[in-house]
């Protein structure tokens, strides 16, 4: 067999490509899905989170900066451990970026603060001099979209099986309870926030996009 095989190019090229293609699917997907996997203790964001997350994608501020760590030293000693795909679990859509004109972002829960952020939003120079990132004042008079990021999620649960409202999970239940949790979790945020209007539009049972932004960028670990 073999003989016939390298006196027919052809069909000794497809037997080639047929056993690398064979040994690549029985080497490499199963090796590949069990990376994807959520790694231990990835939770998936809250609703709060996610009506942050919106804001995000919605303010492009994936175009200035990425969310993935690579595995080079000049990296990890800058923002911390490189970045894993099961980390990525719940995003939809990944914001890996390719772009930097500001810092990447994955890990930035891990060192800034909600008065850092508050601050920064505002006015970046006051923070960052030299910044060239534009301020984002309007964040702190708009609500946040909290009945659209509870649509989101309730449909990730049914249709990825997103573990909402299992043990150790994220609570989800009816849009009241989701609504009422949304609040509980603001409410942390705006006690350490120093902007008054965003404190009088929460006792109003108001969520600004602000408080919404820094809840998501403070749940990246």
């Amino acid at each position: 067999m073999f003989s016939w095989l390298e006196k027919n190019p052809f069909f000794f090229a497809v037997f080639v490509f047929i056993f690398i293609a064979y040994a690549g699917v029985v080497e490499i997907l199963p090796d590949f899905a069990d990376r994807a996997r959520p790694v231990e203790g990835k939770k998936p964001y809250t609703v709060l989170q996610l009506a942050g997350r919106q804001v995000y994608i919605n303010e492009s501020c994936n175009a200035c900066h990425s969310q993935l760590i690579r595995p080079f030293k000049s990296e990890t000693d800058r923002y911390g451990m490189y970045s894993i795909s099961g980390e990525y679990a719940y995003d939809r859509p990944f914001l890996w970026g390719s772009k930097r004109t500001g810092p990447d972002l994955w890990r930035v829960g891990n060192y800034r603060s909600t008065d850092w952020h508050e601050n920064h939003m505002k006015d970046p120079t006051s923070v960052v001099p030299g910044s060239i990132m534009p301020a984002y004042k309007h964040m702190f008079n708009k609500n946040a979209d909290i009945e659209t990021a509870y649509a989101e999620a309730f449909t990730i649960k049914k249709v990825f099986n997103v573990p909402y409202d299992a043990e150790n999970m994220p609570k989800l239940g009816s849009w009241d309870e989701a609504k009422a949790l949304a609040k509980e979790e603001a409410a942390a945020i705006v006690g350490q926030m120093k902007d008054q209007d965003v404190k009088d539009a929460f006792e109003r049972g108001e969520i600004r996009e602000i408080v919404a932004l820094i809840a998501y960028l403070n749940s990246l670990k």
